[in-house]
């Protein structure tokens, strides 16, 4: 059995983590999979958008039992490769050239909470749960807070990473960590739904939309301001972009 799942829905492609009965928690062949899945979905462009999800109650519990046990045995250099293939998935989400969203019911923890994170847009039904619980068991949500920092200030992000404590999906909303709070009936609809919204709009828009939101990382004004200026006339000359004038100043006309 695929421990990952993929459809396409017109152009949304899902990815389901499909290991349920271990509550869909990350191990080398997930890990694995979903970085291939995402270089497949940035090559493809017939998608406008990914949406990952998991099967079962949860989204992702994080790490699994055999995980954990690697952990321990491994060197410091085996465990640095496997932190930086981790590490690599979080990359590819991020410059993929279509947005990644994450749908996230019942529980996103540690690991999971981290994938989550890591995309680009995070949906999830009104009584999912997440957390950053590595601490507990000594460990750190290392890699995550590469994302976590940009995403939150520093006094809410330390007291999440240091704590560990669950939250729940509106106090998740409330910190800007998820964007959008559904029902969970109908929630796997409601999250094409929303997908589909990028099927409907110029994905080269889209693409040079992202790809500048996450280079001004680590610009300062002056230097994202040009940067800024280079994506403005590189939209400019996209076919869609000329299109998009060309209706625009038809409809004028009427």
């Amino acid at each position: 059995m695929s421990v990952l799942l993929t459809t396409d829905h017109d152009s949304i492609r899902v990815l389901t983590l499909n290991r349920p009965e271990k509550r869909n928690a990350l191990n080398d062949e997930l890990v694995a999979e979903l970085k291939r899945a995402v270089r497949a979905a940035d090559a493809d462009d017939s998608l406008s958008a990914v949406v990952i999800r998991g099967a079962g109650k949860d989204f992702c519990s994080g790490a699994d039992l055999s995980a954990l046990q690697k952990i321990a045995a491994a060197s410091y250099e085996e465990n640095l490769e496997d932190a930086k293939s981790l590490a690599e998935l979080f990359s590819l989400i991020r410059n993929a050239r279509v947005p990644v969203i994450a749908a996230v019911h019942g529980r996103a923890l540690a690991g999971g909470c981290g994938l989550a994170t890591g995309c680009d847009i995070v949906l999830a039904t009104e009584t999912a749960r997440f957390g950053y619980p590595e601490v507990k068991i000594g460990f750190v949500p290392a890699i995550v807070m590469a994302i976590l920092r940009r995403n939150l200030g520093e006094k809410p992000a330390f007291e999440l990473v240091t704590q560990g404590f669950e939250f729940t999906a509106p106090e998740a909303k409330g910190l800007g960590l998820v964007n959008r709070l559904f029902p969970e009936e109908g929630f796997e609809a409601a999250a094409l739904d929303y997908a589909a919204i990028y099927s409907k709009i110029s994905r080269t828009a889209v693409a040079l939309s992202k790809s500048l939101l996450y280079r001004m990382d680590a610009m300062d004004f002056a230097a994202a301001l040009a940067a800024g200026s280079e994506t403005n006339a590189q939209a400019r000359m996209t076919e869609d972009c000329q299109k998009g004038i060309a209706r625009f100043l038809e409809r004028s006309k009427e």
